[in-house]
Parts: C-alpha cells; sequence; structure tokens
C-alpha cells in the first residue's frame, strides 16, 4: 500500500493540516490531534520549523475553548449535560466534570487537554461557573502550550522511529489496520456492555417530582440526597431539606441517616446515572426505600412551577 501521497499532502499543507486537526478534536469530534502533531513535527528538517505548528494549534484549541465558553456562559450547565448525553457511556460525566472542576480550579483549564474527553467539557465548565473571559484564555492557551508542544517535540525527537512506523505501515499497512480495528472494537464493545449494565441498573424503581412533593406536603418523613456539586446547587437552587454528598462519600453519610424510611437521590445527569448509583449502594447498606428522583432537579423545579 503506497501512502506517498498522504506524505505529499502533509508535507504541503503542515500548519492547516494541524490547525483543521486540533480544531475538530477541540469541538468534541472524534478526530485524534496528538498523532498528527507528532507526524509532522516529525517531517521537519530544523526545530526553528516547530514554532509555526504550535501556533497553528494554539489558534485552533483557543478557537474551539472559546466556542465551548460562551455556549456554557450562555447555556449554563445545559451545554454540559448535553455533551455528556452525546458519549457513548454518559455515566456520572456531568458530576465528574464538576467535581474536578471544583477541585482543581482554573488548573482543570490548564491540565484538561491531558485527560480525555475532559478538555472540551472543562470550557463550558468555565463558562457556566463565571470564570471571567481573560483568566479563561490566559489558562487555556498555556494548558493548549504545553499539551501542543509536548507532542512536537516528542515528534522531532522520534523523528527515526517515526520512520519506521512509516515504513511499516507501507509495507504492512493493511495488518496493522486490522489489528488496530480489532483493539478499537474491543473498546467500543466494552463501552457498549458497560451502558446495557448501567440500563439494567436503571431499572431500579423511581419516585416522580410530583409524587415526592405530595408526599412532603402530607407530611410524611423522606431523606433527600442531593449529588451534585456545590457549584452547580449554588447557580440552579436547593430542593429543601436535602442533604448534599458525593458518591465517595455517601457511605460516611448513611450513618446519620434511617435505613427504614423514605430515602430520595438525586442529581443533574443523563440518565439520572449518579442518583441510581447512589441508590443501588444504598440498598447494599441496607436501606429499604430508596428511591431515585425522575429527572433530577430539573423535573422538581417543573413540578413546582406546574402547581
Amino acid at each position: 500500500m503506497n501512502f506517498s501521497w498522504l506524505n505529499d499532502l502533509f508535507a504541503q499543507h503542515q500548519q492547516l493540516l494541524v490547525f483543521i486537526n486540533v480544531l475538530l478534536q477541540q469541538l468534541g469530534l472524534p478526530v485524534p490531534a496528538v498523532p498528527t502533531m507528532m507526524f509532522q513535527a516529525s517531517q521537519v528538517t530544523h526545530w526553528l520549523s516547530l514554532p509555526a505548528l504550535l501556533l497553528a494549534a494554539v489558534c485552533a484549541s483557543l478557537l474551539a475553548d472559546l466556542i465551548w465558553y460562551q455556549a456554557g456562559k450562555q447555556f449554563g450547565y445545559r451545554i454540559l449535560k448535553f455533551l455528556c448525553r452525546m458519549s457513548i457511556n454518559p455515566g456520572s460525566c456531568v458530576n465528574q466534570t464538576e467535581q474536578r472542576f471544583a477541585r482543581w480550579g482554573i488548573w482543570s483549564v490548564v491540565f484538561g487537554k491531558f485527560i480525555p474527553g475532559f478538555s472540551t467539557v472543562a470550557p463550558p465548565v468555565a463558562g457556566a461557573l463565571g470564570m471571567s473571559r481573560s483568566q479563561f484564555l490566559l489558562a487555556s492557551a498555556i494548558g493548549a502550550a504545553l499539551w501542543a508542544g509536548l507532542a512536537l517535540v516528542a515528534g522531532y525527537a522520534l523523528q527515526a522511529q517515526i520512520a519506521i512506523l512509516l515504513a511499516l505501515l507501507a509495507t504492512h499497512g493493511i495488518r496493522l489496520a486490522l489489528v488496530f480495528g480489532a483493539i478499537l472494537a474491543s473498546w467500543i464493545g466494552w463501552k457498549f456492555w458497560q451502558k446495557k449494565r448501567f440500563e439494567r441498573m436503571a431499572a431500579i424503581p423511581h419516585i416522580q417530582a410530583s409524587d415526592l412533593q405530595a408526599l412532603l406536603q402530607q407530611g410524611q418523613q423522606a431523606q433527600i440526597i442531593d449529588l451534585r456539586s456545590p457549584a452547580l446547587a449554588a447557580e440552579a437552587g436547593l430542593l429543601p431539606g436535602a442533604l448534599q454528598t458525593e458518591l465517595s462519600r455517601l457511605a460516611d453519610l448513611s450513618e446519620q441517616l434511617s435505613r427504614d424510611t423514605l430515602t430520595v437521590t438525586f442529581c443533574a445527569c443523563p440518565g439520572d446515572a449518579s442518583a441510581i448509583h447512589a441508590a443501588h449502594r444504598l440498598q447494599a447498606l441496607g436501606f429499604t426505600q430508596v428511591r431515585p428522583l425522575r429527572g433530577g432537579f430539573d423535573a422538581w423545579q417543573q413540578a413546582m412551577q406546574s402547581k
């Protein structure tokens, strides 16, 4: 298989290809940018050619990040839930992202480029939480420069090894593609298995927001556990009487609760993922009346507005 035409294309439009590749990846498309940057860096004859590639990568990353930042600023956490819903297995995507951002702050923007998937969801969270645009752009630029710079330097330093890899591709391209395809198929299969496993977990009985409101109005006792991050709870509002915690601290909170009282868990994630996981953990701890709130806090707000 002859890849000379591909080599010619990359050689003639190095900066443009890096810019487009990085832009598409940072916008959320499954287009790996690191291999492209490493390959382009391996083709240069002098290290002074690297700054132009670095500039192209940083500009593309900043443009994509600014788009997501503005989306987060305008639409809040709705854009984050949209991004998490597009993944193969949304799981606890929203809560994990919130917790990372709350724990790391501005550093989550700087080092988020090195965490697969997080580099796309960090900018809208920064916008939703009100990080200033200048602070965000500075952190984003530093992060993009570190991420792209390491890839370019690695590509330049590994020129000989990359040349050997290209020769192998030219000789055994179809076989290597089959091996890579098998690995990718296995990974996707594992992800879909996780998704199916979660769907089985989601069969646990839920409680509707209107039913919970009616029970509370009748004076029935209920223990309500809020699994959203403090930042999201402060922005969107609180459910009266709810106890706030994280999945990792749920066991500690359970020691303070009655195991025979109605216990309602809720979150702000696609498919009520964190609330469902929390409900199963509480059942394993001996709680007899655990119900995830269907639709989470959004459903509660809608039920309150419709009264």
